[in-house]
């Protein structure tokens, strides 16, 4: 497959994917004017159905699919060829691409009708608009001032939060958002910038480099950052040419081949793990031989130029069916469930509605009466789940805070092994040279935020699957609650009705769930940064970023400023205490290390006992905005029922209600939700159909 058909395929799917989006999105719209309609004709018969949960959830789901992208974060070491790799997927000498390694400024690609260029700021400052040839001038410095910088561990931009880059695209425009992220190897702080956007984004580019195959701060970058938490990612071996121009005879096949075969063993043993998916091997849709600078020529030269040869079109092709394909589909599902959940809503509160239409206020007042046992009932099931929320709360609050308190109080029993990798390649006298001396201390004080970084992270993966396993068993308690919950409203419509509600045969479990029941069980989110489809780990909302904003802010930041602080400013008493001799001697590294450890030890139970309330607290938050997310839904579920019955008994007794306009416009409506649920049905069945073939 060409380039040129790669991308021809992908804009078209990807132009199908922003119709489906807008065309349930106008879906659901429809949806809510008929029923705010409904509701206002309501007001003046037979009273209000208590449909305004329905209609607020209806709306939200609507704007976020009108305004919905997908995002893709790219992530790698400077001198990587990232920029390059972007210049030459938007076919234009765009971003800032010299090789340095202080052009790290995070960057999001949007679409724009004019190109433009503007930089926020961190310190307070307005935001500053800027052209494109500026933009380069002034985000690209000299490569002796990069040296420096880089040596001292300083951030070129230290004030600035991020650039954005409006420009008039035929990929950005279909939806295509693309954040160019800071370089791996920049300070700790850029590094925490780009973790920041990994729960945001639909899909991870990690762009490495063949001739310098899995870096050892590549390989601790995805083992304590990537790992275990089910991203997807592409990875994008970028240079794949230098491979030939390494070799002594560039025109030797067989040699060539030799080397290429030996980088593909290389990179398979070391990205393999990152590349399965509910079990299965895919690691040939995600991982490809690309070479940036050649397509850029090609594409500066000819836009529609033919990219055979450079790996691109098989990465668009395999970007091209993750995202138009199964990160479309699991977008859309949650507004058909939606669509479904409000026509099932509707069809109940008319069939209970109709049977009273006729009745005189005694017989009604006696109906509402009789179902309060019933309502009761309700209460008893909302009370009984949030119960067990907060049991779950308590406990995993209090479980993940000890087991924060264990890890720090244990760092110290596999310090002297874990932080060798980390030590700074200096030699030890440096320490003592005057001129030296703050080079080693900046690269010692970067060794123990990489240490403390990585091992908070490892901790976070772990707090992480707690969380998840605490969330997907509240889904299935939702689930049972909310099969118990059904059975009670059935029993109120029977009652009312005095017909017999008959099970239903063809709708599966999920439908037959109400609607608070399926966002406490992750069956639709309304959360509009949530990029995971449906909900995370079976909770409608984004737990992740709240428990990464709340720990990583509290507690990160903190453990490091306080460790780095303490531990290295004793660490040169100690260092002189050793003498010079043992400097010159082999075991020095190891008699550093015991230093540092010495340090270290003092203060781990400060830090253990300092951050249990904060991290206890910052679980706690999780649940509890669960908690009261779905105490308000089913309070309103609740509510709304009641509302039904009072407001046509105040309807009766203050006016006569026509009995047969009412009873046509009712059916009407049920008729009309129906219609407009089944049509975004068919919207949804037709992509499916075309995602297909």
């Amino acid at each position: 497959m060409s380039y040129k058909i790669a991308t021809e395929n992908f804009l078209n799917d990807l132009d199908r994917v922003t119709k489906t989006r807008s065309e349930v999105a106008a879906g659901l719209q429809n949806l809510v004017e008929t029923l705010k309609q409904a509701e206002s004709a309501s007001e003046n018969n037979s009273g209000k159905l208590g449909l305004e949960r329905d209609i607020e959830d209806i709306t939200t789901a609507s704007q976020n699919l009108r305004g919905g992208v997908f995002r893709l974060l790219v992530l790698g070491d400077m001198k990587r060829g990232k920029s390059t790799f972007l210049n030459a997927l938007i076919g234009e000498n765009l971003l800032p691409s010299d090789v340095n390694p202080c052009t790290a400024l995070l960057t999001i690609l949007r679409y724009g009708s004019e190109k433009k260029v503007t930089v926020y700021f961190n310190d307070g400052k307005s935001p500053k608009q800027l052209d494109f040839k500026s933009f380069k001038q002034n985000y690209t410095i000299d490569p002796a001032e990069a040296k420096r910088l880089e040596q001292e561990q300083k951030p070129a931009f230290p004030d600035i939060d991020c650039a954005i880059v409006e420009y008039p695209l035929s990929l950005l425009e279909k939806g295509i958002e693309i954040v160019d992220s800071p370089g791996l190897n920049d300070t700790e702080s850029r590094n925490e910038l780009s973790l920041g956007y990994i729960n945001n984004c639909h899909a991870i580019l990690f762009v490495l480099r063949a001739t310098q195959p899995c870096t050892l701060g590549e390989r601790r970058y995805l083992e304590n950052y990537i790992k275990g938490r089910g991203l997807s990612i592409f990875f994008l071996i970028n240079a794949w040419d230098q491979v030939r121009e390494s070799l002594i005879d560039p025109d030797d096949t067989e040699e060539l081949e030799e080397a290429e075969g030996k980088l593909h063993r290389v990179f398979k043993a070391n990205l393999a793990e990152y590349c399965v998916t509910d079990g299965h091997d895919i690691y040939d849709e995600r991982v490809f031989a690309i070479t940036s600078i050649k397509a850029l020529r090609l594409r500066v030269k000819n836009s529609d130029a033919d990219l055979e040869g450079t790996g691109f079109p098989e990465f668009m092709a395999a970007l091209n069916t993750f995202l138009t394909q199964e990160r479309a589909i699991s977008e859309l599902r949650p507004a058909r469930t939606l669509a479904r959940q409000v026509s099932t809503r509707v069809r109940e509160a008319v069939e209970r509605r109709l049977p009273l239409l006729d009745r005189d206020v005694n017989e009604l007042k006696e109906k509402i009466n009789s179902v309060e046992p019933e309502f009761n009932s309700l209460t008893q099931i909302r009370d009984e789940f949030q119960k067990e929320i907060i049991s779950v709360r308590d406990r995993k609050s209090r479980a993940i805070a000890d087991s924060f308190r264990t890890f720090v109080l244990n760092l110290e029993n596999t310090f002297e092994t874990d932080f060798l990798r980390y030590q700074p390649d200096l030699r030890f006298m440096d320490f003592f040279s005057q001129g030296k001396r703050e080079a080693f201390e900046l690269s010692l004080r970067l060794a123990f935020e990489q240490y403390i970084n990585d091992k908070l992270s490892a901790w976070t993966l772990t707090a992480e699957q707690e969380m998840t396993s605490a969330f997907s068993h509240l889904s299935k308690s939702a689930a049972n609650y909310g099969a118990s919950y059904t059975k009670v409203t059935d029993k109120i419509t029977e009652k009312l009705t005095g017909q017999k509600i008959p099970p239903a045969l063809n709708n599966s479990n999920e439908d037959n769930s109400p609607g608070w029941a399926k966002w406490a069980m992750g069956l639709f989110s309304l959360t509009s940064g949530n990029l995971a489809g449906v909900a995370m780990a079976g909770a409608g909302f984004d737990w992740k970023n709240i428990l990464l904003n709340l720990i990583t802010v509290l507690s990160v930041s903190t453990i490091l400023a306080s460790i780095t602080g303490i531990v290295l400013g004793p660490l040169y008493l100690a260092l002189v205490g050793m003498g010079v001799g043992i400097l010159q001697a082999d075991g020095a590294r190891k008699e550093l290390v015991k230093a540092a450890k010495k340090e270290l030890v003092k203060y781990l139970p400060q830090v253990a006992q300092e951050q249990w309330q904060p991290i206890h607290d910052a679980v706690k938050e999780c649940f509890d905005v669960y908690d009261r997310e779905v105490g308000d839904r089913m309070n309103d579920d609740i509510n709304s029922r009641k509302a039904e019955l009072d407001n046509l008994l105040a309807q009766k007794e203050s006016r006569q209600i026509d009995y047969q306009a009412e009873l046509e416009r009712l059916k009407k409506l049920d008729t009309d939700v129906a219609a407009q649920s089944q049509s975004i049905e068919s919207v949804y069945q037709n992509f499916l159909a075309s995602a297909a073939t």
